[in-house]
């Protein structure tokens, strides 16, 4: 009982609520620093917004982005968009006019210098229809039919691209258009005069 009188008395000292108050003024203040420094350190409420990157290449990228306080990061693998220069920026993420912390990362993706190039198919002895859906399968698209003399009618018998003739498995740009070359469903004229010499 002495004891809990004694607790109770220096509960009430002088000398308990200095030191208390003290503490919580030490508590108070480390606190108040604590939540200075994450202030500081996040950027808490201060943002930038985001340029926009379109069209712009990938110097001028650079230089925008630096000038906003950001980063940035070339993303690969992007079809070429033939409405934008080449090597021009074509997309980016975050879009542009969107708040960001400082230093935060932009993706860009880059327009590559041209299409890609796909494998022409076998579509050699194929009827036109079907080596027409064949080629637009792979990116490729018909330009024009031609036909010269020979037994198999709508059949391809050749593969032209600028006036050339070209083999399956060669490559070529995607979006390329190329000539079909098929029969007309008459003998060829070697043939007839074959036959008619036997």
């Amino acid at each position: 009982m002495r004891y809990m009188k004694d607790f109770i008395n220096f509960l009430r000292s002088k000398v308990f609520l200095v030191n208390l108050g003290l503490a919580l003024l030490v508590l108070v203040g480390l606190t108040f620093l604590m939540l200075q420094w994450l202030k500081s350190s996040t950027h808490h409420g201060e943002f930038v917004q985001v340029p926009d990157l379109a069209r712009l290449s990938v110097s001028e990228m650079r230089t925008a982005v630096e000038e906003a306080n950001l980063r940035y990061e070339v993303v690969d693998s992007a079809d070429f968009n033939p409405e934008y220069p080449r090597f021009s920026i074509i997309e980016q993420n975050p879009k542009a006019g969107n708040k960001v912390k400082e230093n935060r990362k932009i993706y860009v993706t880059v327009n590559p210098s041209g299409y890609k190039k796909v494998t022409v198919p076998n579509i050699i002895q194929v009827t036109q229809r079907n080596a027409s859906s064949m080629l637009k399968a792979v990116g490729l698209d018909v330009e024009r039919v031609t036909y010269i003399d020979e037994l198999g009618k709508d059949m391809v018998y050749y593969i032209r691209f600028k006036g050339k003739n070209i083999n399956p498995g060669e490559r070529l740009p995607k979006t390329s258009r190329v000539e079909l070359v098929c029969g007309n469903g008459d003998i060829p004229e070697k043939a007839t005069v074959k036959a008619d010499s036997n």
